[in-house]
């Protein structure tokens, strides 16, 4: 039971760090989950944070805290998901707390104008990461018709500003409809391979 607690104690402290230190979105987020539970604790395999992202991208509410509830499940059931939101939105909740009070000073301030400038940077540089590291892993699959998707998908956000949800739909339904005729494929080929044992006996 300590070890549970233990593994709690690191999520929790991992997802505050994380969530504390992190500006520009969820896909920077998302990124530096990555990182911290793929690459250093090894607590999830890589296809597996894909699949994360995939799904958080895809459901309503915001990115991080979906991808808190996932990753939180994955490593220690519901423990771990309540463990993971709360370690998600205690740091913009305090954060945006104290702002609030002080909205106007913040507003006005030049140094703080410029240091969000220079954060923005920042933020462009993990967002290509991410880009670079997604993209990666699709070619890695070797399949064409993901690859051909990807490049679809990105030729119709940024050319024609086509709807990201309406991309993410049609994605999945041709996912869907791919996965159909895989299993079904498979079946045939199950059901020749029997045949044909049957015939040699």
């Amino acid at each position: 039971m300590k070890k549970d607690y233990s593994k709690l104690w690191v999520l929790f402290k991992s997802m505050f760090v994380l969530s504390a230190c992190t500006f520009g979105g969820g896909f920077v987020i998302v990124s530096l989950m990555k990182k911290k539970y793929v690459e250093e604790l090894k607590w999830l395999e890589e296809d597996e944070m894909l699949d994360v992202t995939a799904i958080t991208q895809s459901a309503p509410g915001p990115l991080p805290v979906n991808a808190s509830v996932i990753i939180g499940y994955r490593i220690a059931g519901v423990a771990g998901s309540l463990t993971a939101i709360l370690g998600t939105i205690l740091p913009p909740m305090v954060i945006i707390s104290v702002i609030s009070l002080f909205y106007e000073q913040f507003r006005t301030n030049p140094y703080i104008a410029t240091a969000l400038q220079v954060m923005r940077a920042g933020v462009a540089a993990v967002i290509f990461d991410v880009v670079i590291n997604l993209a990666g892993n699709v070619v890695r699959t070797g399949r064409l018709l993901y690859m051909t998707m990807m490049i679809v998908a990105f030729v119709a956000t940024y050319l024609f500003g086509v709807s990201a949800m309406l991309i993410i739909f049609v994605c999945l339904g041709i996912g869907l409809a791919d996965l159909y005729f895989v299993l079904k494929k498979n079946r045939t080929d199950a059901a020749s391979k029997a045949s044909k044992k049957k015939g040699r006996v």
